[in-house]
Formats: structure tokens, C-alpha cells, sequence
């Protein structure tokens, strides 16, 4: 297990550069030009080209990126270009936000997605089965910006019971957890019946039936053990991207996360707020894949070996 940590903790920071090195160039593509933006619109060529100096933007891009990797190592991500503040407080305010409805939004996608998909591979062709995965296929195939409508529609603007907009209490946290959320459950269910019907044709399985043991200890302690691997895999992808893919949901929420962060950011060409968005997105993605792996082979100790 050490060896396998070492090699995982050394390829970490390596797979974080070269991720770094896209970030910055894809930005460096983006149109506009940042120093005009900075400047003003009624600012002087003089004064845009003394701001292009001031950003660093005069110099070779290989120096302008060895800068920014030497700040970002240090935490300083530069100063916004609309709030003139630093990123990474302008980040630090939002990130929480995102992070807990991302947490909030995986649990509930967990528990109803492995249950359902347990619950449909025990009654494999049954109607608990068939109800379950048209539940599933429904959940993946409505758009989350849709359902979000619907539900403020409801529940917010008819019946009441919900607030509408913003963040606050763990009211405002239904809605929106539940919109980010269908889909990965969805995909979750199905993993689970997948993984868990293989699982349940092998023969140590049906020697656990033969010593006698019931039905809950056999899928609970046994069937479901080795069917979370795929399982747990799915998490850690979704789970990193909702880090940064709640932009949708947020924005129709009106959700203050780095989501919504990011989408004022592109409008006003914000590169600085941009490219420490985009890299701290990566970077829990990354972050969360490794923790995945290392739960996996956890898990299943020949995956380590191999």
C-alpha cells in the first residue's frame, strides 16, 4: 500500500503542472484584451500599455506562466479585474457555498442510488427493477435547469414551502440539491445494479447462500463490498465535477458559489478570477480521483499489487 500511495502522491503534483499550463494558455486564447479592460474603455493607449507592463502581459508567455505558477504556489492568484480584489478571496467567500451544496447533493445521490440499484438488483426482472431503472433513465435524461424551474415553480412560487433564490438555511439547500443531484443518482443506480448483479452470479456467493447465511448479510456484506469499485470510481468523477459544474445550477438559483462566479467572470473578461476558478476546479477533481483510487484499493487490495 505504500508503494502504491508513493507512486500515486508523485504522479499528483506532475498531473496539477501540465493541467496548470493548459489552464493558462486556454485563457491566454480567450478574446479581449485584459489590459484595455483594466484600463477602461476611455483609457489612452499610454495608459493600456503601461497596464499591459504592469500585468506582465509585455513579457514571453513562458515567463508570464513561470510567474504564475510561482504566485499560485504561494497562494496569489492575482486581483480581480471587476472587484479589484485578490482571487483568492473572492474564491475563498464562494468556494464553501459550492462545496456544501456539492456535499449535500452527492449524499442524497448516494443513498437513493445505491439503494435503488440494490433494491433492482435483488428483484432482477420483478417490478421493483423495471421501476427502478425507468426511474433511472428518467433521472438522466432531465435536464437539471428544467426540473430547477419546475420546482421553484412548485414549491417555491404556488405552495411556499421553499424559498426561492440565495443561500441560508437548510431550506435553501433543497431545491437545489435535489437538481444537481438526479442525474449522479441516476448513474449511481445503475452502476449498482450493474456491478451488483455480477457480483451476485459468483460462486462465493452462492457458497454464502449454502452455509446458510440470509439475504441481508449476503448482499450487505459480500455482494456489496465488491460491487462498490465501479461504484466508488463514478463518485469520485462526479463528485469533482460538481466542484465546478453546478454553473448551471447555481445561476438559476441564484446560488452565491464559484459557479456563479465563474459565469460573472467570463462576462466581464476577468482572466485572474477565471484562470484561479478553472485551476481550483481541476485541482478538487484531481484532488478527489486520488482519494477515489486510494479508497478503491482500500477496497480491493489486488488492484495495489497489480
Amino acid at each position: 500500500m505504500k508503494a502504491y500511495l508513493t507512486r500515486k502522491l508523485v504522479a499528483l503534483p506532475l498531473i496539477l503542472l501540465g493541467v496548470s499550463f493548459l489552464i493558462f494558455g486556454a485563457v491566454r486564447m480567450l478574446p479581449g484584451d485584459p489590459a484595455r479592460i483594466m484600463a477602461g474603455p476611455q483609457a489612452t493607449q499610454d495608459a493600456v500599455d503601461g497596464m499591459r507592463t504592469r500585468l506582465g502581459l509585455d513579457q514571453p508567455f513562458l515567463v508570464q506562466y513561470g510567474l504564475f505558477l510561482s504566485q499560485a504556489a504561494q497562494g496569489d492568484f492575482g486581483e480581480s479585474i471587476k472587484s479589484k480584489k485578490p482571487v483568492i478571496d473572492e474564491i475563498a467567500e464562494r468556494f464553501p457555498n459550492t462545496l456544501w451544496l456539492a456535499v449535500v447533493s452527492y449524499a442524497i445521490a448516494i443513498l437513493v442510488g445505491v439503494a435503488a440499484g440494490m433494491l433492482a438488483a435483488v428483484y432482477r426482472n420483478h417490478w421493483p427493477d423495471q421501476a427502478v431503472m425507468i426511474a433511472a433513465i428518467g433521472g438522466a435524461s432531465v435536464a437539471n435547469f428544467w426540473l430547477a424551474l419546475m420546482m421553484m415553480n412548485l414549491f417555491a412560487v404556488q405552495l411556499k414551502w421553499l424559498p426561492l433564490l440565495g443561500a441560508g438555511g437548510w431550506q435553501n439547500y433543497v431545491m437545489p440539491s435535489i437538481a444537481l443531484g438526479l442525474l449522479p443518482a441516476a448513474l449511481i443506480a445503475r452502476m449498482t445494479r450493474s456491478s451488483m448483479l455480477e457480483v451476485i452470479g459468483q460462486d462465493y456467493i452462492r457458497t454464502a447462500r449454502a452455509k446458510g447465511l440470509g439475504p441481508r448479510v449476503i448482499y450487505r456484506k459480500h455482494a456489496l463490498r465488491n460491487a462498490l469499485i465501479p461504484i466508488v470510481t463514478i463518485v469520485g468523477l462526479n463528485f469533482g465535477g460538481l466542484l465546478g459544474g453546478a454553473v448551471v445550477t447555481e445561476s438559476v438559483f441564484n446560488w452565491p458559489g464559484i459557479g456563479r462566479l465563474l459565469v460573472d467572470s467570463v462576462r466581464y473578461r476577468d482572466y485572474p478570477i477565471i484562470q484561479g476558478v478553472t485551476l481550483l476546479t481541476v485541482t478538487a477533481v484531481v484532488v478527489v480521483n486520488f482519494l477515489a483510487d486510494l479508497l478503491i484499493a482500500a477496497i480491493n487490495p489486488r488492484i495495489r499489487f497489480d
